[in-house]
């Protein structure tokens, strides 16, 4: 054990409370109610102007309200990625509770710092626990006792202060450049909207979607890679994703290949739901796949069904797409969609593609700081670096 380092678990130094499932009333006290859609992806949460509130049926048990430097973890979540996440609550200025998808976490001894806890909790030694404890797989849900046993090397107070103010630089310095990130993405936000609001407005240059794209129904290529529409990151291969996608089980025969080019209907269409690929691959057949009839630059349409000009005109043709509504293509079909000279298309592609690659350029910087962020996490809450409290 190193100089002055504890064996501990969290079992010995917070106490933890699920959530409520509160019941709704016509009259009575009103308190806002922490769930899951209210976690950030950021390690601190003090920004509660959004966070809804309910009439509650009865009174609150004082226990069940939040107080400043609480840790709140996912519980429960459709999307195991988000089990175990942790918020660290600060700013509270008015009675706040926490939903039953959540546990609470709050200090109850004077060996830990709270700030020091919610870096451990969002560490990958943390992460390794959820692991081990969900079997070598996602956990599929979080308990107090998966809290309790998580077990560790505790570093003296001033050691774990100074710790928390290392990493907490990191932190700041990911997120100004995520604030820079999104300042980006609103800027070819903007522009896309510029560009295809002035292409609707050109009533002379709209055709029929039927027109330009039909659906193919190509199979027999069961030698083919399996592929996955994705709606954050497009269309690609499942084996390379870093997520746990169902497979099919026996024959693939027929599922519908995708070539370079084409765009396949997302089977839960909550942005748009057009995706386009770069690859070749297959799809289940439940997937529509769109190919164009006629020459056109597959990148303008990529940007084009990202649009908020084409999501907001179908949100008006398809009711319902919001709640993950399949796009048909008998609907999509009698869209009129802008159809400009290739040459045109090519300009715009070109303008639009090189916004996107000083985006990509932000994404890197990110990537690259959470790295160096996560092994300095990983050195510093080993003790395989110690650092120097004494100069402070």
């Amino acid at each position: 054990m190193l100089d002055g380092w504890k064996r501990r678990s969290l079992a010995d130094l917070l106490e933890f409370r699920n959530g409520m499932n509160f019941t709704q009333a016509s009259q009575g006290a009103r308190v806002k109610i922490i769930g899951v859609g209210d976690f950030k992806d950021k390690e601190v949460l003090n920004d509660f102007s959004e966070t809804p509130s309910i009439t509650l049926n009865g009174k609150l048990n004082p226990d069940d309200l939040l107080k400043n430097d609480d840790l709140l973890f996912v519980r429960s979540n459709g999307n195991k990625a988000l089990i175990g996440r942790c918020v660290l609550v600060s700013g509270i200025t008015e009675p706040i509770s926490f939903s039953g998808f959540t546990i609470r976490g709050r200090v109850k001894s004077d060996e830990i710092n709270h700030s020091f806890a919610s870096k451990l909790v969002r560490s990958p030694l943390f992460k390794e626990h959820l692991h081990r404890m969900g079997g070598g797989s996602s956990i599929n849900n979080l308990s107090q006792d998966t809290l309790s046993e998580f077990c560790f090397s505790l570093p003296p107070l001033p050691e774990q202060r100074k710790i928390a103010e290392i990493l907490r630089t990191w932190d700041e310095a990911i997120e100004k450049l995520e604030a820079l990130r999104a300042a980006k993405l609103r800027r070819i936000t903007s522009v896309r909207q510029r560009l295809f609001e002035a292409a609707f407005a050109s009533h002379n240059r709209l055709q029929r979607a039927r027109d330009i794209f039909e659906p193919v129904s190509e199979r027999a290529r069961p030698d083919l890679p399996l592929l996955a529409v994705m709606q954050d990151i497009g269309i690609v291969r499942r084996d390379e994703l870093d997520r746990r996608v169902a497979m099919p089980d026996g024959d693939t025969s027929s599922y519908k290949v995708v070539r370079p080019g084409d765009f396949v209907i997302s089977l839960r269409s909550f942005e748009g739901g057009l995706e386009y690929s770069t690859i070749t691959g297959l799809v289940s057949p439940a997937y529509t796949v769109l190919r164009p009839t006629t020459e056109v630059v597959g990148d303008y349409y990529r940007h084009f069904f990202k649009s908020r000009s084409f999501i907001g005109r179908l949100d008006k043709l398809i009711f319902g797409i919001r709640d993950g509504k399949q796009i048909a293509f008998r609907d999509f079909g009698d869209m009129p969609i802008p159809a400009p000279p290739v040459s045109e298309q090519k300009a715009q592609t070109g303008a639009l593609g090189c916004l996107e690659a000083d985006l990509a350029l932000e994404n890197v910087r990110i990537e690259a700081l959470t790295r160096q962020k996560r092994g300095l996490m990983q050195k510093l809450l080993t003790g395989e670096w110690r650092v120097n409290v004494e100069a402070d």
